[in-house]
């Protein structure tokens, strides 16, 4: 793989001036970025999945819900569906994607709508719903829609920094966009990162005087859950369980159930996999089957004894309350 990313140099050196291009086409008014009266907030990267979008959607969620009327605007990729989708409770994944079908099982009173068309997306919301603040997930690099506030992740493993653009790459955006993010968010940190190492990061990722660099790690819920049943992960030291991913970036969840001393067997597919009929006989035939929460929604009752484990953010430092804060200030 790493050979024909090297061999795809050329083609990411075209893709590059596509990018610029695009860019400097939206910076001079060529393309028109639209704003909205409903505040936005802009949850997004440079590269291509694993940053933990996600949960950091689902860390505002939790904590803005209390306090204003939230809704939730994504792509729904992967979903059989097209056009804008309000989701309810009885969505299926095939209709609004599994990650927005996540978030509408985990907070059914928040509203959660699916449109490839940002801007169409974001019409329909306040026409209907009229909501506080609208959450655009993986909204980065879709400059159609000019955000009110900008979150942009990039992984600890694979800071953006040090990337280089698709295919030989992972970045789908220029670095220089950065800029445009009101805080920079270096996720999948280890809770053992020192200050030195975070302002050395920093300087690497070199960010404008208005914007915060803030770190979190991940927690990784030690109770594990199914659709009748929770077991503690402790009880499993020892065990033969069978891991099932479709997700960009496993590698965190497997390091961490390694080291809590579980036998792990471990079938990865790519992000957003739909399952085959095959595929869920393998795991019909595994004596236990333990997934993310993400997968659980595409697996959930077709695979027995099937849990899932919870991921969510943990900020270093307080960055957490520095979030909540910041958002807070563009919400009348």
């Amino acid at each position: 793989m790493q050979l024909l990313r090297k061999i795809a140099y050329p083609i990411s050196l075209v893709y590059a001036v596509v990018v610029y291009i695009r860019n400097i086409l939206y910076d001079v008014g060529f393309f028109k970025s639209t704003s909205f009266k409903t505040p936005t907030i802009c949850v997004g990267n440079l590269s291509v999945g694993g940053t933990g979008k996600t949960p950091m959607i689902e860390y505002l969620v939790e904590n803005l819900k209390g306090s204003y009327k939230v809704a939730v605007l994504s792509r729904g990729y992967g979903r059989k569906t097209r056009g804008y989708v309000l989701a309810t409770s009885n969505s299926k994944v095939e209709e609004i994607g599994d990650e927005p079908h996540q978030i509408v099982a985990k907070f059914p009173d928040v509203t959660v709508a699916v449109d490839g068309n940002r801007r169409n997306g974001i019409t329909n919301l306040e026409q209907s719903t009229r909501p506080d603040v609208i959450l655009l997930d993986d909204a980065f690099q879709h400059r159609k829609v000019k955000p009110r506030f900008s979150i942009l992740l990039t992984a600890f493993d694979n800071l953006y920094s040090e990337d280089w653009y698709l295919p030989t790459g992972n970045l789908r955006d220029s670095r220089k966009e950065a800029q445009r993010a009101d805080v920079i968010i270096v996720t999948k940190c280890p809770s053992t990162l020192t200050e030195e190492r975070q302002l050395q990061i920093k300087k690497q990722l070199r960010p404008k005087e208005h914007q915060k660099v803030l770190f979190s790690g991940l927690y990784f819920d030690g109770i594990l859950r199914s659709n009748t049943s929770s077991i503690a992960l402790n009880d499993l030291s020892g065990q033969r369980v069978t891991l099932v991913t479709g997700i960009a970036n496993p590698r965190p969840l497997v390091r961490y159930l390694e080291s809590m001393g579980l036998d792990l067997e471990h079938l990865e597919y790519r992000d957003h996999h739909f399952f085959s009929t095959s595929e869920i006989a393998l795991f019909n035939s595994k004596a236990m089957v333990l997934t993310t929460e993400k997968d659980f929604a595409r697996l959930k009752g077709k695979v027995s004894n099937l849990y899932y484990i919870q991921v969510k953010h943990d900020f270093l430092n307080g960055g957490g309350s520095i979030l909540i804060n910041a958002v807070k200030e563009i919400i009348p």
